[in-house]
């Protein structure tokens, strides 16, 4: 029998796959906000999706054996369910691992200029971390730990030698409509849930040590995000040659603009080290959820062929549309977190336990408090949020 997962490592895996290229969107997405509406947005987001994953953890414990939300989906949804999860999973997880291949081949083509350029850096990175995720969740745990450490340490100098640099004025800005036009991309950046199911049954379907990684989990991204934020607004003005609103215009991401503004290039250095970590972490939990979900509705074992076919499904769409379109990172993570996680992350889980609870009547060995008015208030929410992004992409905003 397997080892079942601690609670520390299955913490480590829901906050790595939050803390990603979400991270690094957020600041130029909130840039026009500012400071103080930013933090309250990053509130709503993250009790939302503490709810929603406390939701998703609630079906999967109704389940039998190494199901995904596929098979989620259709106990509590029927047919409609299953291709309800089939289309929108794919959307959202091709999405955001369009993102992250982007923003970690730039990363690989800015620190070797002369030997890697765009889409190779795409490749090179994709390559780096696939066959972790083809030896399975047991090895990605532990090169997940390692990562998270990296990924602490770099962020610990950056606020320790970053918040020098802080302008007070800079985080004085507030203006409060301007938020919602940041909200898909919170959505995008506190999304976790795929992993969850993958996590169920690597935790031995451990009920309290679930429900304490998922809160743990998805608590220090929040954390994390409140600190970045501070700094990142504060050193960089929104407006003026360089500042945060230009990076928005260009589509690129919180780190870049940090050159403009700091006297010593380690310093941005160490945000980009930052970067590659924050990337990292999160595409093992998006590609290794996306692993199971597609062996679980594809019906494919997953032995050494399975797992080899599944990791080519998992790459190489997103690397090939990566590759031709270098410069989708915001783009990505707009459209995955407006649509995608709103749908998949947001409102399916909602569904399902709705389902699960008044129609078929399914026993809960837990269930999130709140009844039929929580439901109903989350409902809302995403559908508020459905509002906003189609309103976005059509321009209206």
């Amino acid at each position: 029998m397997k080892k079942r997962g601690t609670v520390f490592g299955g913490s480590l895996l829901i906050a790595g796959t939050s803390i990603g290229g979400g991270m690094l969107a957020l600041p130029v997405s909130t840039s026009l906000a500012g400071f103080v509406p930013s933090l309250f947005l990053y509130l709503v987001c993250w009790l939302f999706m503490a709810c929603t994953g406390l939701l998703f953890l609630e079906v999967c414990l109704w389940m039998e054996g190494e199901s995904n939300i596929i098979s989620m989906a259709e106990k509590t949804l029927g047919a409609f369910g299953k291709w309800y999860a089939w289309l929108i999973y794919l959307f959202f997880f091709y999405c955001l691992t369009l993102a992250y291949m982007v923003g970690g081949g730039n990363l690989f083509a800015v620190a070797f200029p002369s030997a890697i350029n765009d889409w190779s850096g795409m490749i090179a990175f994709s390559l780096l971390f696939a066959p972790f995720v083809f030896a399975g969740a047991w090895v990605v745990e532990k090169v997940n730990i390692f990562l998270m450490i990296g990924l602490a340490i770099f962020y610990a100098i950056f606020v320790i030698i970053g918040y020098s640099h802080i302008n007070s004025e800079n985080l004085t800005l507030v203006n409060w409509p301007m938020t919602v036009i940041a909200l898909p991309i919170a959505f995008a950046a506190f999304g976790y849930q795929g992993i969850i199911p993958t996590l169920v049954h690597y935790m031995h379907y451990d009920m309290k040590s679930l429900r304490k990684a998922i809160l743990i989990g998805s608590f220090i991204p929040f954390a994390t995000y409140i600190v970045w934020q501070w700094l990142i607004l504060g050193i960089v003005p929104t407006f003026g040659p360089g500042g945060l609103y230009e990076t928005l215009q260009h589509g690129g991401d919180a780190v870049f603009p940090l050159k403009n503004y700091l006297e010593t290039p380690w310093v941005y250095l160490v945000g980009e080290f930052f970067a590659f970590f924050a990337l990292a972490t999160s595409f093992f939990g998006v590609t290794l959820g996306m692993l199971d979900f597609l062996a679980d509705g594809l019906g494919v074992k997953k032995n050494k062929k399975g797992r080899l076919f599944l990791c080519a499904l998992v790459y190489l769409p997103p690397l090939f549309f990566a590759v031709s379109h270098p410069h989708v990172f915001l783009i990505a993570l707009d459209f995955a977190g407006g649509f995608g996680s709103a749908l998949l992350l947001g409102l399916l889980p909602i569904l399902m336990v709705w389902a699960g609870r008044y129609h078929h009547k399914l026993e809960s060995r837990f269930s999130l408090p709140g009844g039929r008015g929580l439901l109903i208030i989350l409902a809302l929410f995403v559908l508020f949020e459905l509002v906003i992004e189609t309103l976005l992409a059509l321009g209206k905003i």
